[in-house]
């Protein structure tokens, strides 16, 4: 069976070790000869990487590993490239939430004006990742997890449309998670689900148990009684995530169609998670402190102990098996079906062919190929429609370098409440990520 080498594009992010120890729990489906991290942070990285060696040391040996900051040296020789990169770090990310908070504006990470802003920093980013993949390693496929995913994926598409870049969330993940536990099913691949709409702005519309039946409306029966509970892992239970949960019973109760994913509470109650929120302190503060020192923690302990200590997978890998998964059906050619987000070519008749739409999608050596959705309510599509605007609008602005299309994408975005307010938080932004952003004209 062949082995793969794998780089983790991130190296110094704290999904990292629970990566690395999700992949060398699956070794005998997916062997691996090599795992390289690469990061333009070598301290940072350093942190991570030195205990993660001494894990790959003590579990099996025979991988070989390398963190490195030089390009050449991380992607040359690889098959896969698990990218997660966060541009500008986390102090970027509590200037993302916290500005549009000074408006009475939705602050969140990938979502509304913040979201934006990520993902125009992320672009470039992203770009120089895939770059150098085919550079280097032009036969790899990248499995890109760094959000905000949709915004990058339409970058993608538009600027390296014949790129081998697999987009994928472990939003739905975490959510199936828990669907799989209220329905009483060991592990979420006990279901097939259909699914539609764009990253962290879509609805399940079926859950099929292995029988062929839809286990649905016992699922919306049991959410309307209990509620939607988290899944067990730290970026799923910080408290902000646990309020999130705890509402989701208001969003099926309004729209009670299909079952949304949580991110839609934003769009659909922008006015009152905005005053929900604390502007002083947002979800960036509880990460940096909580999970990130929690998990740095850990690493430190693992270090310390020669990798005696042992940690908790579940806590700090929200991916659960997923990755693996994907990885092995694209290297094996199984067309196992999970959810990506891929261009639409007509999987949703009623948008435009080259919309990045996260729908299910077999995964062979060649690719995705998507699941035909069909006709779609006209409230969802027309939300939909309103959200990809946004999305294409400001990836325009990136490479056209164009303070309009900057502007037309935040005011078109839903948790914005009118021009003007979208240009002040426009023009907060553009002062904030200089360095980060393309210069506006």
């Amino acid at each position: 069976m062949k082995k793969f080498s794998i780089l983790i594009a991130g190296g110094g992010s704290t999904y990292t070790p629970g990566i690395v120890l999700m992949l060398l729990s699956h070794l005998d489906r997916f062997p691996l000869r090599s795992i390289k991290f690469y990061d333009n942070d070598a301290e940072r990285q350093k942190i991570v990487a030195d205990a993660c060696e001494v894990l790959i040391r003590e579990r099996n040996p025979e991988i070989s590993f390398l963190a490195t900051t030089d390009p050449e040296t991380a992607f040359t020789d690889v098959d896969f490239v698990m990218a997660h990169i966060r541009a500008g770090k986390y102090a970027m990310r509590e200037l993302d939430e916290k500005i549009p908070m000074k408006y009475n504006v939705v602050g969140q990470e990938t979502c509304g004006p913040g979201g934006i802003a990520y993902g125009m920093r992320s672009i470039g980013a992203m770009l120089e990742l895939v770059d150098y993949m085919e550079k280097y390693s032009p036969q790899a496929w990248m499995l890109n997890y760094s959000n905000p995913a949709a915004i990058v994926a339409e970058a993608t598409r538009k600027l390296r449309p014949d790129s081998r870049i697999l987009n994928i969330c472990d939003m739905p993940i975490g959510m199936e998670q828990s669907i799989a536990k209220i329905l009483g099913f060991k592990d979420r691949k006990e279901m097939d689900v259909r699914y539609f709409g764009l990253n962290h702005f879509g609805w399940w519309t079926k859950l099929y148990d292995k029988s062929g039946t839809d286990r649905m409306p016992e699922l919306k029966e049991k959410i309307m009684q209990f509620g939607l509970a988290a899944s067990h892992d730290k970026h799923h239970s910080d408290p902000s995530w646990r309020h999130t949960w705890e509402n989701f019973k208001e969003i099926l109760t309004d729209f009670p169609e299909y079952l949304p994913n949580t991110y839609l509470q934003y769009y659909l109650y922008a006015k009152e998670c905005a005053e929900d929120g604390d502007p002083t302190y947002t979800r960036a503060n509880m990460v940096m402190d909580g999970r990130e020192k929690e998990m740095y923690e850990q690493v430190r302990l693992v270090k310390e102990s020669g990798g005696t200590h042992e940690v908790n997978l579940g806590l700090f890998n929200a991916f659960g098996d997923f990755i693996v998964d994907v990885a092995c059906s694209i290297a094996y050619n199984n067309a196992d079906r999970y959810l990506v987000i891929v261009e639409n070519n007509g999987a949703i008749p009623a948008l435009p062919k080259d919309a990045m739409v996260e729908v299910p999608c077999y995964l062979r050596t060649w690719g995705p190929e998507p699941v035909v959705i069909g006709d779609i309510p006209t409230f969802h599509l027309g939300m939909i429609q309103q959200q990809l605007a946004a999305e294409k609008l400001i990836v325009d602005a990136y490479f056209e370098q164009s303070y309009q299309k900057a502007l037309e994408a935040f005011t078109m975005n839903k948790t914005v409440p009118s021009a003007k307010v979208a240009r002040k938080i426009l023009d907060r932004m553009i002062e904030a990520n200089k360095g980060y952003w393309p210069k506006l004209h």
